[in-house]
Formats: C-alpha cells, sequence, structure tokens
C-alpha cells in the first residue's frame, strides 16, 4: 500500500463519540465539592472546585463540565462518569477501581501518577494531557484515543487495546505485559524502552516508529546491540 493510501486512510479513522452536554449547565458550590457515596451529579459545571482528597463509593457523573477542577488523591470505587469534559484539571494520583468512562474528553489535564485499573473506558478522548506514571492495568478500551499525551512509564499490563490509538505520545518505558493489542494503532510515538514487547503482536507501527522498539525486542530475544 502507498504511503499516501496509508495517510489518507489514517485522516478517516474514527474519532471518539463526543460528549452530549446542556447548552446551559447549573454552576457548581461549595455543596458539590463534597463528594458522597451514591452520590449522583447532573448537568453540572465544575469550575476550580477542590475535590481532592476524598473517598466515595458507587458515584455517578454525567453530563458534567470540569475546568481546573482538583482531584488529586481521590479516591473513587464504581464511579461512573459520562458525557463529560475535563479542561485543564489536576487529576494527579487520582484513583479509579471497577469504574466506567464513556463518551468524555479530557484535554490539557495532569493525571501523572493517577490510577484506573479494572475500569471499562469508551469512547474517550486523552489530549495533551500529562500522564507519567499513570496505571491503567487490566482496563478495557473501546474506542479510545491518546493524542499527544506524555504516557513515559504508564502501566497497561494486562489492559484490553485492541483499537486503542496513540498519536504523538511518549511512550518511553511504559508497560504493556499481557495487554491485548491486537489493531492497536501508534503513530508518531516514543517507543523507546516499551516492556512487554511480545503483547505487541497484532499493533499496527508505522515505520518511522519501529525503530523505537528495535531495542525492546532485541532485549526480549537476549541480543546485545553494539556500535
Amino acid at each position: 500500500m502507498a504511503i499516501n493510501d496509508v495517510r489518507a486512510r489514517s485522516r478517516r479513522l474514527k474519532e471518539p463519540v463526543a460528549p452530549k452536554l446542556p447548552g446551559s449547565l447549573a454552576e457548581a458550590g461549595l455543596s458539590e465539592a463534597d463528594l458522597a457515596d451514591d452520590g449522583i451529579y447532573l448537568s453540572t459545571l465544575y469550575g476550580a472546585l477542590d475535590l481532592s482528597g476524598q473517598d466515595a463509593e458507587d458515584v455517578e457523573f454525567e453530563r458534567c463540565r470540569f475546568q481546573e477542577t482538583r482531584f488529586s488523591g481521590t479516591t473513587m470505587r464504581r464511579a461512573s462518569i459520562a458525557d463529560a469534559e475535563f479542561t485543564s484539571c489536576d487529576l494527579a494520583n487520582l484513583r479509579l477501581s471497577d469504574s466506567r468512562i464513556f463518551n468524555a474528553v479530557i484535554d490539557g489535564s495532569r493525571l501523572t501518577g493517577t490510577f484506573m485499573t479494572e475500569c471499562a473506558l469508551r469512547d474517550v478522548l486523552f489530549s495533551n494531557c500529562r500522564a507519567d506514571l499513570s496505571s491503567f492495568r487490566f482496563t478495557r478500551f473501546k474506542s479510545v484515543v491518546f493524542r499527544d499525551c506524555n504516557l513515559t512509564d504508564a502501566n497497561f499490563q494486562g489492559a484490553e487495546l485492541g483499537g486503542v490509538r496513540f498519536e504523538r505520545c511518549k511512550l518511553a518505558g511504559a508497560q504493556f505485559s499481557n495487554a491485548n493489542m491486537k489493531g492497536t494503532r501508534l503513530s508518531e510515538c516514543d517507543l523507546y524502552g516499551v516492556n512487554g514487547i511480545q503483547s505487541f503482536q497484532g499493533a499496527i507501527v508505522p515505520t518511522a516508529d519501529a525503530q523505537g522498539l528495535l531495542f525492546a525486542l532485541a532485549s526480549a530475544m537476549g541480543i546485545t546491540i553494539e556500535d
């Protein structure tokens, strides 16, 4: 297949379903800053509120917009987040387990050390995010795109990554052991030092990116590369 055909096909790749937000959102106040177990938060605009350091179960956010909101260090179990936008938020060390995120955009946000383990993500766009040292172990992804993200030393161990796209991402040192990567697309990514190279079977990697995999492949095969 010609290079121009490959590029044209890449441009036609389907984007995640965008969140559906109402034209008018109720602005969150201090009462919405305290997360309650079984709390349901609908059609709300969260500004620079501090929701960090909390612990809650079965929380639901639907049709919400978060702008410069802080969730750092918060733990949520069995959370549901649908039709949501996160812009310039602090999600560092946020811990989500057995949770779902559907139809969401996470843009320009900090996810350093964030844990999303054994979660389900569908139609989610991560854009311009710092997500180094993040963990997505055993998480199921469908129609998810990571674009212009720093995923250095991120952990995707055992994750279902079929159909996920990594575009212009830093993946140096990332862990992919036992991940399902059939149909995963990587383009213009830094892949030096990735771990779990055996899991790349079925992934789609352009020629320009493949060089970054050579050292990982050589190491896995016990090959020493000398200058």
